[in-house]
Protein backbone atom coordinates (compact mmCIF):
# COMPACT_ATOMS: atom_id res chain seq x y z
CA UNK A 1 0.00 0.00 0.00
CA UNK A 2 1.35 3.42 -0.87
CA UNK A 3 2.16 6.02 1.73
CA UNK A 4 -0.94 8.14 2.54
CA UNK A 5 -0.98 11.60 1.06
CA UNK A 6 -1.50 13.15 4.48
CA UNK A 7 -0.12 10.55 6.86
CA UNK A 8 -0.26 11.29 10.57
CA UNK A 9 2.60 10.46 12.92
CA UNK A 10 0.79 11.13 16.14
CA UNK A 11 -2.65 9.89 17.11
CA UNK A 12 -4.88 10.30 20.10
CA UNK A 13 -5.27 7.51 22.61
CA UNK A 14 -8.36 7.05 24.80
CA UNK A 15 -8.38 9.39 27.79
CA UNK A 16 -7.66 6.48 30.17
CA UNK A 17 -4.29 5.80 28.51
CA UNK A 18 -1.42 8.25 29.17
CA UNK A 19 -0.62 10.33 26.14
CA UNK A 20 2.83 10.09 24.62
CA UNK A 21 4.82 13.28 24.37
CA UNK A 22 4.48 15.25 21.18
CA UNK A 23 7.04 14.16 18.63
CA UNK A 24 9.54 16.73 17.51
CA UNK A 25 8.12 18.93 14.79
CA UNK A 26 4.48 17.80 15.25
CA UNK A 27 3.34 21.19 16.55
CA UNK A 28 4.97 23.04 13.66
CA UNK A 29 3.55 20.55 11.16
CA UNK A 30 0.10 20.92 12.67
CA UNK A 31 0.39 24.71 12.60
CA UNK A 32 1.42 24.66 8.92
CA UNK A 33 -1.56 22.44 8.09
CA UNK A 34 -3.86 24.79 10.00
CA UNK A 35 -2.60 27.84 8.09
CA UNK A 36 -3.14 26.00 4.81
CA UNK A 37 -6.60 24.88 5.95
CA UNK A 38 -7.65 28.42 6.88
CA UNK A 39 -6.35 29.81 3.60
CA UNK A 40 -8.34 27.19 1.69
CA UNK A 41 -11.60 27.59 3.61
CA UNK A 42 -11.53 31.39 3.60
CA UNK A 43 -10.95 31.43 -0.15
CA UNK A 44 -13.75 28.88 -0.58
CA UNK A 45 -16.12 31.07 1.47
CA UNK A 46 -15.45 34.07 -0.74
CA UNK A 47 -15.88 32.04 -3.93
CA UNK A 48 -19.12 30.34 -2.87
CA UNK A 49 -20.59 33.62 -1.56
CA UNK A 50 -19.88 35.17 -4.97
CA UNK A 51 -21.45 32.24 -6.85
CA UNK A 52 -24.59 32.00 -4.70
CA UNK A 53 -25.43 35.64 -5.32
CA UNK A 54 -26.91 34.47 -8.64
CA UNK A 55 -26.89 30.65 -8.53
CA UNK A 56 -29.28 28.68 -6.24
CA UNK A 57 -27.44 27.37 -3.18
CA UNK A 58 -28.43 23.69 -3.64
CA UNK A 59 -27.17 23.69 -7.22
CA UNK A 60 -23.86 25.29 -6.25
CA UNK A 61 -23.31 22.85 -3.37
CA UNK A 62 -24.32 19.81 -5.44
CA UNK A 63 -22.05 20.62 -8.40
CA UNK A 64 -19.12 21.62 -6.22
CA UNK A 65 -19.62 18.65 -3.90
CA UNK A 66 -19.82 16.08 -6.67
CA UNK A 67 -16.46 17.15 -8.08
CA UNK A 68 -14.80 17.42 -4.65
CA UNK A 69 -16.14 14.00 -3.64
CA UNK A 70 -14.73 12.43 -6.81
CA UNK A 71 -11.31 13.97 -6.17
CA UNK A 72 -11.28 12.82 -2.54
CA UNK A 73 -12.36 9.33 -3.60
CA UNK A 74 -9.30 9.15 -5.87
CA UNK A 75 -7.09 10.38 -3.02
CA UNK A 76 -8.58 7.75 -0.70
CA UNK A 77 -7.97 5.03 -3.31
CA UNK A 78 -4.34 6.11 -3.44
CA UNK A 79 -4.16 5.74 0.35
CA UNK A 80 -5.54 2.20 0.26
CA UNK A 81 -9.27 2.63 -0.31
CA UNK A 82 -12.25 4.18 1.47
CA UNK A 83 -13.01 2.82 4.93
CA UNK A 84 -16.76 2.47 4.45
CA UNK A 85 -17.11 0.48 7.70
CA UNK A 86 -14.14 1.05 10.07
CA UNK A 87 -12.96 -2.01 11.96
CA UNK A 88 -13.17 -0.47 15.43
CA UNK A 89 -16.51 0.36 17.02
CA UNK A 90 -15.05 3.57 18.44
CA UNK A 91 -13.97 4.72 14.96
CA UNK A 92 -17.41 3.90 13.53
CA UNK A 93 -19.11 5.96 16.24
CA UNK A 94 -16.72 8.87 15.80
CA UNK A 95 -17.07 8.77 12.00
CA UNK A 96 -20.87 8.91 12.29
CA UNK A 97 -20.66 11.76 14.80
CA UNK A 98 -18.14 13.71 12.75
CA UNK A 99 -20.03 13.25 9.49
CA UNK A 100 -23.33 14.28 11.04
CA UNK A 101 -21.92 17.44 12.62
CA UNK A 102 -20.09 18.24 9.37
CA UNK A 103 -23.36 18.16 7.41
CA UNK A 104 -25.45 20.20 9.85
CA UNK A 105 -22.70 22.78 10.51
CA UNK A 106 -22.12 23.19 6.77
CA UNK A 107 -25.82 23.64 6.04
CA UNK A 108 -26.11 26.25 8.77
CA UNK A 109 -22.94 28.03 7.71
CA UNK A 110 -23.89 28.26 4.03
CA UNK A 111 -27.36 29.56 4.80
CA UNK A 112 -25.99 32.14 7.25
CA UNK A 113 -23.29 33.10 4.74
CA UNK A 114 -25.99 34.21 2.31
CA UNK A 115 -27.61 36.57 4.84
CA UNK A 116 -24.69 37.77 6.96
CA UNK A 117 -21.72 39.94 5.98
CA UNK A 118 -18.60 37.83 5.45
CA UNK A 119 -16.62 40.01 7.86
CA UNK A 120 -19.21 39.67 10.65
CA UNK A 121 -19.49 35.93 10.14
CA UNK A 122 -15.71 35.54 10.16
CA UNK A 123 -15.56 37.48 13.42
CA UNK A 124 -18.05 35.09 15.04
CA UNK A 125 -16.08 32.11 13.76
CA UNK A 126 -13.01 33.41 15.62
CA UNK A 127 -14.47 31.94 18.81
CA UNK A 128 -13.85 28.48 17.34
CA UNK A 129 -10.13 28.15 18.28
CA UNK A 130 -10.91 29.21 21.84
CA UNK A 131 -13.74 26.70 22.24
CA UNK A 132 -11.68 23.89 20.67
CA UNK A 133 -8.87 24.60 23.14
CA UNK A 134 -11.29 24.36 26.05
CA UNK A 135 -12.83 21.16 24.68
CA UNK A 136 -9.39 19.58 24.22
CA UNK A 137 -8.51 20.40 27.83
CA UNK A 138 -11.79 18.85 28.99
CA UNK A 139 -11.80 15.67 26.90
CA UNK A 140 -8.10 15.02 26.26
CA UNK A 141 -6.60 16.59 29.39
CA UNK A 142 -4.39 19.00 27.52
CA UNK A 143 -2.97 21.56 29.93
CA UNK A 144 -3.99 25.21 29.65
CA UNK A 145 -1.93 27.68 31.65
CA UNK A 146 -3.33 30.88 33.11
CA UNK A 147 -2.11 32.90 30.14
CA UNK A 148 -4.07 30.78 27.66
CA UNK A 149 -7.13 30.74 29.90
CA UNK A 150 -6.96 34.53 30.15
CA UNK A 151 -6.67 34.80 26.38
CA UNK A 152 -9.69 32.51 25.98
CA UNK A 153 -11.74 34.63 28.37
CA UNK A 154 -10.82 37.88 26.63
CA UNK A 155 -11.49 36.35 23.20
CA UNK A 156 -14.94 35.08 24.14
CA UNK A 157 -15.77 38.46 25.64
CA UNK A 158 -14.81 40.03 22.31
CA UNK A 159 -17.14 37.68 20.45
CA UNK A 160 -20.00 38.66 22.78
CA UNK A 161 -19.30 42.32 22.02
CA UNK A 162 -19.60 41.54 18.30
CA UNK A 163 -22.78 39.48 18.70
CA UNK A 164 -24.38 41.89 21.22
CA UNK A 165 -26.90 39.42 22.71
CA UNK A 166 -30.16 41.04 23.74
CA UNK A 167 -30.01 43.71 21.04
CA UNK A 168 -31.52 43.85 17.56
CA UNK A 169 -28.08 42.99 16.12
CA UNK A 170 -28.37 39.48 17.58
CA UNK A 171 -30.80 38.01 15.05
CA UNK A 172 -31.53 34.49 13.88
CA UNK A 173 -28.53 34.53 11.54
CA UNK A 174 -26.14 35.35 14.39
CA UNK A 175 -27.70 32.51 16.37
CA UNK A 176 -27.18 30.20 13.40
CA UNK A 177 -23.52 31.21 13.22
CA UNK A 178 -23.06 30.36 16.91
CA UNK A 179 -24.74 26.98 16.43
CA UNK A 180 -22.46 26.26 13.48
CA UNK A 181 -19.40 27.06 15.60
CA UNK A 182 -20.49 24.69 18.38
CA UNK A 183 -21.09 21.88 15.89
CA UNK A 184 -17.62 22.39 14.39
CA UNK A 185 -16.14 22.09 17.88
CA UNK A 186 -17.83 18.69 18.23
CA UNK A 187 -16.57 17.74 14.76
CA UNK A 188 -12.97 18.62 15.58
CA UNK A 189 -12.99 16.82 18.92
CA UNK A 190 -14.41 13.73 17.21
CA UNK A 191 -11.62 13.97 14.62
CA UNK A 192 -9.06 14.08 17.40
CA UNK A 193 -10.32 10.78 18.80
CA UNK A 194 -9.80 8.58 15.72
CA UNK A 195 -7.38 5.67 16.02
CA UNK A 196 -4.20 5.51 13.88
CA UNK A 197 -5.93 2.98 11.60
CA UNK A 198 -8.44 5.58 10.41
CA UNK A 199 -7.04 7.34 7.36
CA UNK A 200 -7.59 11.09 7.03
CA UNK A 201 -8.52 10.77 3.35
CA UNK A 202 -11.40 8.41 4.21
CA UNK A 203 -12.72 10.82 6.83
CA UNK A 204 -12.55 13.74 4.38
CA UNK A 205 -14.29 11.68 1.66
CA UNK A 206 -17.14 10.73 4.02
CA UNK A 207 -17.67 14.38 4.97
CA UNK A 208 -17.68 15.57 1.35
CA UNK A 209 -20.10 12.82 0.25
CA UNK A 210 -22.53 13.50 3.10
CA UNK A 211 -22.57 17.26 2.49
CA UNK A 212 -23.13 16.72 -1.24
CA UNK A 213 -26.07 14.38 -0.61
CA UNK A 214 -27.62 16.99 1.69
CA UNK A 215 -27.73 19.63 -1.09
CA UNK A 216 -31.39 18.94 -2.10
CA UNK A 217 -32.49 19.81 1.44
CA UNK A 218 -31.02 23.31 1.30
CA UNK A 219 -33.34 26.29 0.77
CA UNK A 220 -33.48 27.61 -2.78
CA UNK A 221 -34.83 30.81 -4.33
CA UNK A 222 -35.17 29.36 -7.82
CA UNK A 223 -34.80 26.29 -10.02
CA UNK A 224 -31.59 24.85 -11.44
CA UNK A 225 -30.19 26.35 -14.61
CA UNK A 226 -27.09 26.46 -16.79
CA UNK A 227 -24.06 28.14 -15.26
CA UNK A 228 -22.56 31.35 -16.59
CA UNK A 229 -18.83 31.63 -17.25
CA UNK A 230 -18.34 33.65 -14.06
CA UNK A 231 -20.20 31.05 -11.99
CA UNK A 232 -18.12 28.24 -13.49
CA UNK A 233 -14.94 30.11 -12.59
CA UNK A 234 -16.17 30.71 -9.05
CA UNK A 235 -17.11 27.06 -8.57
CA UNK A 236 -13.74 25.93 -9.96
CA UNK A 237 -11.97 28.02 -7.31
CA UNK A 238 -14.33 26.68 -4.66
CA UNK A 239 -13.66 23.06 -5.70
CA UNK A 240 -9.90 23.50 -5.49
CA UNK A 241 -10.00 25.27 -2.14
CA UNK A 242 -12.58 22.96 -0.56
CA UNK A 243 -10.63 19.84 -1.54
CA UNK A 244 -7.53 21.18 0.19
CA UNK A 245 -9.65 22.38 3.10
CA UNK A 246 -11.30 19.00 3.73
CA UNK A 247 -7.98 17.14 3.75
CA UNK A 248 -6.13 19.61 5.94
CA UNK A 249 -9.06 20.11 8.35
CA UNK A 250 -8.91 16.41 9.25
CA UNK A 251 -5.13 16.13 9.40
CA UNK A 252 -4.49 19.27 11.42
CA UNK A 253 -6.58 17.99 14.35
CA UNK A 254 -4.53 14.79 14.49
CA UNK A 255 -1.07 16.35 14.65
CA UNK A 256 0.51 18.21 17.55
CA UNK A 257 -1.17 19.72 20.60
CA UNK A 258 -4.57 21.31 20.09
CA UNK A 259 -3.66 24.19 22.38
CA UNK A 260 -0.71 25.03 20.13
CA UNK A 261 -2.25 24.32 16.73
CA UNK A 262 -5.78 25.69 17.17
CA UNK A 263 -4.87 29.40 17.56
CA UNK A 264 -3.38 29.32 14.05
CA UNK A 265 -7.00 29.44 12.83
CA UNK A 266 -6.67 33.19 13.27
CA UNK A 267 -4.53 33.33 10.15
CA UNK A 268 -7.86 33.21 8.32
CA UNK A 269 -8.38 36.84 9.35
CA UNK A 270 -5.57 37.89 7.03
Amino acid sequence: MRTPLLSVNRRVRPASIPRARTQQGDNLRGAALMVLSMTAFTSNDAAIKFVTQTLPLPEAVAIRGAIVTLILWMVAQRDGGVAWWPAGGRDRLLLALRTGTEVVSTLLYLVVLQHMALGDLSAVMQSLPLLVMLAAALFFRERLGWRRLTAVGVGLAGVLIILRPGTSAFDIWALGAVASVLLIVVRDIATRGFSPAMRSSSVAFSAALAVTLSAPFMPADGGWRWLTAAEMAGLAISVLCLTVGYLTAVSTMRVGEVGFVSPFRYTGLV
